[in-house]
C-alpha cells in the first residue's frame, strides 16, 4: 500500500499513521520526525536542514522533498504511508512525478474530516513536562498524581488563539489538496471525530473498500 494521510492539526493523522504502520506492516514517513532525525544523525540532508533553522529560516521545499523522496526510497518505493506531506499544491506535483516515475502510484489519500472546534478543544488540553518534554492530555491521558504540577504547562502553539492561526494556513495552503487529489480519484473522506479505535475502524473500512 502506498497512502497518504491527510487532514488539518489536530486531526489524528500522526496517531492513525502510527495505527496503519503497527497493524498493517508499512512504514509511517512523518517529514517532521524524518527532519528531526537527519538532524540528529549529522546526515548531509541534516546538516543543510540544520543551517536554515539555526538561522531561523524555514527549511526550503526542495529539501524536504529530497528527505521524503529518500524515504520513500528506503522503502522500495511501497508500503508506506505518508503523514505531513505533501502541504503545498507545488510538493503534491513533486510526489506525483517522483512516484510515477518509478511506476509505483499512490493507492489513497486519507482525509481526516475533523471540525475546528473539536481540533481546538482536542489541541488546547495538551500538556507537555516542562523537564522531560513528555506529552499529556487533560481529557484522556492526564499527568499522573507524583508529577509537579507547576511542571506541567500548555505550549504556545497549544493556546486556542494560535490553534486557530494553525488552522486558517492550513485552509489556506494545504486544505485545496483535497480537490487535487478528488480530481485524480484518489481521495477518500474519513470522519476523524470520535475516539481512536472508532476512527481507525473507519479508516480500515475504507481500505477494505478499496481492495474490493
Amino acid at each position: 500500500m502506498r497512502l497518504i494521510i491527510f487532514g488539518p492539526p489536530g486531526a489524528g493523522k500522526g496517531t492513525q499513521a502510527g495505527l496503519l504502520g503497527e497493524r498493517h506492516g508499512i512504514t509511517q514517513i512523518s517529514t517532521g520526525d524524518i527532519l528531526r532525525d537527519a538532524m540528529a544523525q549529522e546526515t548531509e540532508l541534516g546538516k543543510k536542514a540544520k543551517s536554515y533553522i539555526d538561522a531561523g529560516d524555514l527549511v526550503p521545499d526542495a529539501l524536504v522533498r529530497d528527505l521524503a523522496e529518500q524515504a520513500i526510497a528506503d522503502e522500495g518505493y511501497d508500503d508506506f504511508v505518508l503523514d505531513g506531506y505533501p502541504r503545498t499544491r507545488q510538493q503534491a506535483d513533486w510526489l506525483t512525478d517522483f512516484l510515477e516515475g518509478h511506476d509505483t502510484p499512490l493507492d489513497a489519500v486519507l482525509s481526516l474530516s475533523v471540525p475546528d472546534e473539536v481540533i481546538v478543544r482536542r489541541l488546547s488540553r495538551r500538556r507537555v513536562h516542562e523537564e522531560t518534554g513528555e506529552t499529556y492530555h487533560l481529557d484522556h491521558d492526564p499527568p499522573p498524581d507524583d508529577v509537579d504540577p507547576d511542571l506541567i504547562v500548555q505550549r504556545s502553539d497549544d493556546e486556542p488563539e494560535t490553534i486557530q492561526n494553525r488552522l486558517d494556513v492550513y485552509r489556506e495552503e494545504t486544505e485545496p489538496l483535497t480537490a487535487y487529489y478528488e480530481e485524480r480519484d484518489l481521495l477518500v473522506p474519513v470522519d476523524g471525530t470520535g475516539g481512536i479505535e472508532e476512527v481507525f475502524g473507519r479508516i480500515e473500512e475504507a481500505l477494505d473498500a478499496l481492495e474490493r
